[in-house]
């Protein structure tokens, strides 16, 4: 793993072979073989617009099901007579799925998982509800 690296170019013939990198810090480039590239982009949660509206933590990833259960107390504000289904947030219908719920694994297999997931909680609680 490499911070502060911006990739310059990537080579290969029929699959990935070659990165170039430079290294934000120094300016200086390397290329490296490898086959393989993993783009972080969901490490930022940009979740400040719900200030107020849902609980997130510290970091600003929105808490969501078991986690907004703390000591077998629900969350305030919470109406409901059930704890929050798996992705649901603070907001009793409101879901969360991908990397800006906390706790995610920051994976797009794992988010589209979890966007099928939030379809089937939503249509569970509008059918209880």
């Amino acid at each position: 793993m490499r911070t502060c690296t911006e990739v310059v170019s990537a080579e290969g013939d029929g699959h990935l072979e070659r990165l170039t990198l430079r290294d934000n810090a120094s300016g200086e480039t390397e290329t490296v073989d490898t086959q393989w590239l993993f783009i972080f982009i969901g490490a930022a949660p940009r979740t400040g617009w719900l200030d107020g509206v849902l609980t997130r933590d510290e970091r600003g990833f929105v808490l969501a099901g078991p986690d907004l259960v703390v000591d077998g107390r629900r969350p305030p504000g919470w109406s409901l007579g059930l704890d929050p289904y798996h992705l649901e947030t603070s907001v009793p219908g409101v879901f969360v799925a991908g990397d800006a719920r906390a706790e995610s694994v920051k994976r797009v297999a794992s988010a589209v998982g979890e966007g099928a997931m939030a379809i089937a909680l939503v249509h569970r609680y509008l059918e209880k509800r």
